[in-house]
């Protein structure tokens, strides 16, 4: 259920944000190229769907091109990384929430169907994991992750944030849950991750932007 996203989604328009929910290639219900379009490459054509959406609504809409976020949860956090580390300038800060940084580590049988085997084909993987593309981070990124994560495991956030680190990245933060699985369970849980989104974006892409 994503009833939570669409609530927040209408928080979102209701503050003055434009809000673009897009199926990218690669989501179900559109048709076998589609569904197949992102076949050893995630992070390729499906986030060059995000960017050609963030290009419309600016084309469009009228949007400050300076000021477009991004964020999402699972894939949806895995795609925000790709979108914040590899296409710099297009979105000016990113939430990733309880997202995949290495697919070598994930679930074998979803992963082998779309990247093969890890050790038949490594480019794939590599090409398709956030965690080798965190050097190009430039806009404000946050993170959120439940430590009891059985999908997602949270190691894979805790990789990713020592990455950083050595980086010596300091435009990023992340909140851990320490009781939360894949899909939080706590109205407390759901509450404090919105709160820290929407201050993400009143900082960086709203009204109250800082600088």
């Amino acid at each position: 259920s994503y009833y939570r996203e669409y609530m927040f989604n209408q928080l979102l328009a209701a503050k003055g944000y434009a809000v673009l929910d897009l199926d990218y290639r690669g989501s179900a219900g559109q048709g076998r190229d589609w569904r197949t379009a992102i076949y050893r490459h995630m992070g390729g054509k499906d986030l060059d769907d995000q960017v050609d959406g963030a290009r419309w609504l600016v084309k469009n809409l009228g949007v400050d091109s300076t000021r477009i976020g991004m964020y999402g949860g699972s894939y949806g956090g895995f795609i925000t990384l790709m979108a914040m580390f590899t296409r710099p300038g297009v979105f000016t800060a990113g939430a990733a929430l309880r997202p995949v940084t290495d697919w070598a580590h994930y679930n074998h049988p979803y992963t082998a169907r779309i990247l093969n085997e890890p050790q038949d084909d490594s480019v794939a993987y590599k090409q398709s994991s956030p965690i080798y593309f965190a050097a190009g981070l430039t806009g404000r990124l946050l993170i959120c992750h439940g430590m009891v994560d059985d999908n997602v495991h949270f190691q894979d956030t805790a990789r990713l944030i020592q990455r950083l680190i050595e980086l010596k990245k300091e435009n990023w933060e992340v909140a851990m849950y320490p009781v939360e699985p894949h899909g939080f369970r706590r109205n407390d849980s759901w509450t404090d991750e919105y709160r820290r989104i929407l201050k993400l974006f009143e900082e960086t892409i709203g009204h109250g932007k800082m600088g």
